[in-house]
C-alpha cells in the first residue's frame, strides 16, 4: 500500500513539526501510549457540568454548537485565532491559538471531557500546503493532544466531499469508499483527516466519530449564501448543466443538533469509529432552491445556462491562469465547482437516524423563510451586532 508523505514544516507558533506519514487506504494509527487508558465508566457525565472544547468555536457552525452546549449548562471553551468578546460575555472561555500549534492545543485540551473539532481550512481554491497544514496536520496534532490529556470523546466535523470521485451520488450511504481524482485540496485533506480520526477510535479508550454535513447554510453563513447572492446581484450566476440535479443541504441548526446527539451517542456507547452523512433528509433541486432564495430577497433569478463540459473546460483553463502571479483571488469557475453544481449528490441519513437519533429539527422551508427575512432586513446573512452580543 502506498504512503503519502507530508514533510516537515513550520507550525503557526514557529516550531518545526516532525514528519507524519499517512497510508492512502487507512492512515497509520497514532502511536500514543497512555499510562492509564481512559474508561468512560470513570466519568459521571450528567451529574454535573461537562467540560467541552470546541475548535473553531467562533466560526459559523462552531457558534451554533457552542449555543447548544451552553443551553445544557456545560463548561465551554473554544480555540480560535481571534478574540470572541460576545462569547466571553456568555461565559465561554476563549483560548486564542492555532490547531497547528501543539502547545496551544495542550492548553486548550487539558481537563476536557469532550472535544468538538469544527475548525478547518475550507474552500475550493488555494495552496495545497495551507489545506494540509490545517486539516491534516492540525487534526493529527489535536488527536495527539487528546490522547496525551486523556480526553474520552471527540466529534469530528467532516464533509461528504471525502467520497468525491467526479460522479453523481443518489441515495448513497457510508459504505461508499473514499474518493479519488481529487479536484480540490479541501476534499483531499479532509479525507485524510477523517480517516485519522476514525483510526484513533479506541486508542487509549478514546471514542471518536465523524459527521458529514452537506452544504451547511443559515443565518450567519459567511461562505455559501453570500457568494450566491454576490454573483446573482452582479448577473454572473449561471446554471451549470441541465438544472435538474438534486443535492443535499443541511441547515446549520440541524448540523449543530447532530453534533450534540453524536456526543450523547459516544457517551452512551451507541456509536464510535464511523462516519455519518447529515442533511435535511430530503434533497432539493439545487437550482430551484437557489432561485427560490433569490426571489424571496428580491434578486433576479439565475436563468442563463452553461453546459457541464464547457464549465469543466473553462474551470481547467482558469485554474492554470489563476496560478500565475498576475491573477489573485479565486477563479470564478473550477473543475470541482463545475461538477458539484451540475451533478446530483445526495446521501442516505439512515445511519445517523439509527445510531445518533438524528431527525432534522429545522425544516428547509422554515429555514429558508427565516434566512430570507434576515437578508431582507439586514442586507446579509451575517448576524447583527446585537444578536452576537
Amino acid at each position: 500500500m502506498g504512503i503519502e508523505r507530508y514533510g516537515n514544516s513550520q507550525s503557526a507558533g514557529g516550531a518545526t513539526e516532525s514528519r507524519t506519514e499517512y497510508h492512502k487506504g487507512n492512515p497509520a494509527p497514532l502511536n500514543c501510549e497512555l499510562p492509564n487508558p481512559i474508561s468512560s465508566c470513570q466519568l459521571f457525565i450528567g451529574t454535573g457540568q461537562m467540560r467541552v472544547l470546541v475548535t473553531g468555536g467562533g466560526g459559523f457552525l462552531g457558534r451554533y454548537v457552542v449555543e447548544r452546549l451552553l443551553a445544557r449548562q456545560y463548561e465551554v471553551t473554544i480555540l480560535g485565532r481571534s478574540p470572541q468578546p460576545d462569547l466571553t460575555r456568555q461565559g465561554v472561555a476563549v483560548i486564542q491559538g492555532d490547531i497547528r500549534d501543539e502547545s496551544a492545543l495542550d492548553r486548550a485540551v487539558a481537563g476536557m471531557q469532550a472535544v468538538f473539532h469544527t475548525a478547518a481550512k475550507a474552500g475550493v481554491w488555494g495552496p495545497r500546503r495551507e489545506f494540509f497544514d490545517t486539516n491534516v496536520r492540525g487534526t493529527s496534532n489535536l488527536l495527539a493532544a487528546c490522547l496525551r490529556q486523556q480526553v474520552p470523546y471527540l466529534v469530528h466535523t467532516s464533509t461528504p466531499s471525502v467520497v468525491f470521485n467526479g460522479e453523481a451520488f443518489e441515495g448513497a450511504d457510508e459504505s461508499l469508499p473514499y474518493g479519488r481524482g481529487w479536484l480540490c485540496h479541501y476534499a483531499h485533506s479532509k479525507r485524510i483527516a477523517e480517516a485519522a480520526v476514525l483510526s484513533a477510535h479506541g486508542q487509549g479508550g478514546m471514542r471518536t466519530l465523524a459527521l458529514r454535513p452537506h452544504l451547511i447554510w443559515g443565518i450567519g453563513d459567511p461562505h455559501l449564501i453570500p457568494r450566491l447572492l454576490e454573483r446573482a446581484r452582479s448577473a454572473r450566476l449561471r446554471i451549470v448543466g441541465e438544472g435538474k440535479n438534486l443535492v443535499d443541504i443541511t441547515h446549520v441548526e440541524n448540523a449543530a443538533q447532530a453534533h450534540i446527539l453524536a456526543l450523547d451517542a459516544l457517551v452512551a456507547g451507541r456509536a464510535g469509529g464511523k462516519p455519518y452523512f447529515l442533511s435535511q433528509g430530503v434533497p432539493v433541486n439545487l437550482w430551484q432552491w437557489i432561485n427560490d432564495l433569490l426571489r424571496s430577497v428580491g434578486i433576479a433569478t439565475a436563468e442563463r445556462r452553461i453546459s457541464l463540459p464547457v464549465a469543466y473546460r473553462l474551470g481547467a483553463v482558469l485554474e492554470v491562469l489563476y496560478r500565475l502571479p498576475a491573477l489573485t483571488g479565486e477563479p470564478p469557475m473550477t473543475r470541482f465547482v463545475a461538477v458539484e453544481l451540475a451533478k446530483s449528490h445526495y446521501f442516505s441519513i439512515e445511519a445517523a437516524r439509527r445510531d445518533l437519533g438524528y431527525t432534522p429539527e429545522k425544516s428547509t422551508a422554515a429555514g429558508l423563510a427565516e434566512l430570507a427575512q434576515h437578508i431582507r432586513i439586514h442586507g446579509s446573512t451575517l448576524p447583527t451586532a446585537s444578536a452576537k452580543g
